[in-house]
This record gives structure tokens, C-alpha cells and sequence, in this order.
């Protein structure tokens, strides 16, 4: 295989001070699900710490582990898919926080601390109509009373009231905050104190100061994906931080022959869809799989360098684009590529200036 993956850590360590920059006074969360948006982790971390973020949001506990390995102690993990004592018990072993969004699972963090006699953190999660699960709103009352006698008796700590949005629309995002922030007194009502609240993710919580709150968790921006849809990378003043690359592996006729099969379910819809950026200029790619093949161009040669996607800079597509080819979301080309493709840094010597 002759593609790789090329991250550029000065982009990254760039978007993530702008975000920084723009969500001020609330705090990044950033988010490293997929082995960071499939740029890793091992690369990201470091990087993010060097710039000040103290704040990771892991998804699984699989990807918390890889966290506090990469980050030590220190910084703070937010995880948020525990479904059952054993992978609460992970989480808490790793000193992370726990998102509960379920009163079955608020039982089950209460068990583990209990039997671990460690008090959890957790930050509780409100159903706010996106329905990715949440505390449904008519149980809410009686989740939070049940949580305050929980951390009254010592076996967790609600640190933090949480929920996803759907960012379809300013009409339904404002009704998803209208719900949150009466959750939030709820709570209070009910003797809670949570220092942070979270709602946002990369969109609303750069374009809508009023949604930042305490902290925002954003993934896609800081990697230089933007919406579907939307406005560009370039015109939110962010970089893509990933560069797929192939070789040319042969010459057949007019076709360059390209080795890229490295899509989870995507491949074959792109061809014939997209062009790539080569040495003889921008080209279509006709063919993806087994035979991957690009339109020739003058004096082409086997070794010849190709972009499959990138900053759109060589002409080529971002991950954006190829996402609104194939009607889904920019970060599911960038997750989706095989971790089998090497990942290679174009920064390697030098570390983020503070």
C-alpha cells in the first residue's frame, strides 16, 4: 500500500488556538473520539496539552485509556459510553468522568464507587429532543433528587449537566437550550451545584456565543473539518489537518493505476464522483477499489505523488467535499479511513509554541 495519511500538527496546534480564542472565557473540550478523527491520538494529545486544552472528551473507555496514556495525569477525560459496571470501573480506574444519561446507569456508577469506595464524577446528561440518549425530561426531577442522595452519601460528585444538540436549525437549537437551562435549575432546586454545563459542539459553539456556557466540546473544527453544508474551512479561518496521499503503482494507457482501497464502506460511490490532485494537475478519479485509477496526465510516472483529499490547496477535494459527494458528514471520510493507512507527520521536530 502506498497511501498514508499526512497530519499537520502546525495546523492543528493553529485551529485549536483559534477555537480556543473564539469560545473564551468557556473552555475547550476537545474531542478525540476515533482515535482523534483517525489523525491519533498518541500525536494529538501532546500537542493539545503543549496549547493548554486540559479537557479530552473520550466517547468509550477504550479511547480514555488512550488519552491518559498519551496525556498522563493530569488533564481531565470526559467519557460518556459506559454500558456496564465493568467499563465504569475502567473509566473510574482512569480517573475520568463519567457522562450519565440514564438512571440505570446513575445506579450503576453509585454501585462501582461504592464497591471501589472512590467517589465518581459525574456530569449528568438531559435529553434535550435530539433523543441520543438523555435523561427524558419527565424523568429529570427524579434523576436529580436521586443523584443529590447519591453524592449526599458520598459516592459521586455531579460535576457537570450535559446534552447533544442537533444544530439543524437556530429554531430547534434554541428549544434544545430552553430545555437544557430549565434541566439546570432543576438540578439546582433539587441542592446540586454543577460547576460546568456543556451543550455545544463545533458549530453552535463557535457561531452562538449563548450556547458555550462553562466549556464546549469540539472535535471536527479543531482537525479542520468543517459542516457539510455549510461555510468552509477557509471561511471559518480554520485548516484541514489530514492529507490523504497515494503513489503511482503503474501506467495502464491513459490511467495512472493508484492504490487507495482504504474505505470502510465508502469507496465505490466516489469514483467517477470527485477529482484528485496531481503532479500534471487537477484530474478525475474514474475508478476506486482493487484498480484504483486517476485520468492520466502528460508524462506521468510510476511514484507519482496524488491527493485523494486534503486543504483543497493542489486542487484536490477536502474531506468536506467528498463527504457532500457522498451526502453524509466530513468526519466520516476522516474516520472512516483504514488504520491500516500509515499516518505520518509533516511536523515531527517541532512542538506548539505557547
Amino acid at each position: 500500500m502506498t497511501a498514508r495519511l499526512i497530519v499537520d500538527l502546525h495546523a492543528l496546534d493553529t485551529n485549536i488556538r483559534r477555537v480556543q480564542t473564539r469560545l473564551a472565557p468557556a473552555e475547550l473540550m476537545l474531542v478525540v473520539k476515533n482515535d482523534a478523527y483517525g489523525h491519533g491520538i498518541s500525536r494529538v494529545v501532546p500537542r493539545a496539552l503543549a496549547l493548554g486544552v486540559s479537557w479530552f472528551g473520550a466517547f468509550d473507555v477504550a479511547t480514555a485509556a488512550a488519552v491518559r496514556r498519551a496525556a498522563g495525569d493530569g488533564p481531565r477525560i470526559f467519557v460518556w459510553l459506559v454500558p456496564g459496571r465493568r467499563e465504569i470501573g475502567d473509566a473510574l480506574t482512569l480517573d475520568a468522568d463519567v457522562g450519565v444519561g440514564d438512571a440505570d446507569v446513575l445506579e450503576d456508577v453509585a454501585a462501582v464507587a461504592a464497591a471501589r469506595s472512590q467517589r465518581a464524577r459525574v456530569h449528568l446528561k438531559i435529553d434535550t429532543g435530539l433523543h441520543r440518549n438523555g435523561i427524558r425530561p419527565e424523568e429529570w426531577a427524579d434523576a436529580v433528587g436521586r443523584a443529590r442522595s447519591l453524592q449526599d452519601a458520598g459516592l459521586i460528585e455531579v460535576v457537570g449537566i450535559w446534552s447533544h444538540i442537533a444544530e439543524a436549525s437556530d429554531d430547534e437549537d434554541d428549544a434544545a437550550r430552553a430545555a437544557f437551562d430549565h434541566a439546570v435549575e432543576v438540578a439546582r432546586a433539587a441542592g446540586l451545584t454543577p460547576a460546568l454545563r456543556h451543550l455545544a459542539a463545533s458549530a453552535a459553539g463557535t457561531t452562538r456565543p449563548e450556547f458555550r456556557y462553562e466549556m464546549t466540546r469540539v472535535g471536527a473544527f479543531c482537525y479542520g473539518i468543517a459542516p457539510a453544508g455549510g461555510p468552509s474551512a477557509a471561511d471559518l479561518g480554520l485548516t484541514p489537518i489530514g492529507t490523504l496521499t497515494a503513489s503511482v503503482i503503474a501506467v495502464e494507457g491513459n490511467d495512472a493505476i493508484i492504490d487507495i482501497g482504504v474505505f470502510d464502506g465508502l469507496p465505490s460511490p466516489l469514483a467517477g464522483r470527485t477529482d484528485v490532485g496531481t503532479p500534471g494537475g487537477t484530474r478525475r478519479l474514474v475508478g476506486v477499489g482493487e484498480d484504483s485509477r486517476v485520468e492520466g496526465w502528460p508524462g506521468m510516472v510510476v511514484g507519482d505523488e496524488v491527493v485523494i483529499y486534503g486543504t483543497g490547496s493542489r486542487g484536490e477535494p477536502t474531506s468536506t467535499d467528498l463527504a457532500e459527494v457522498l451526502d453524509t458528514i466530513g468526519e466520516e471520510i476522516a474516520v472512516r479511513l483504514s488504520p491500516t493507512v500509515p499516518r505520518e507527520d509533516d511536523d515531527a521536530r517541532s512542538a506548539p509554541q505557547s
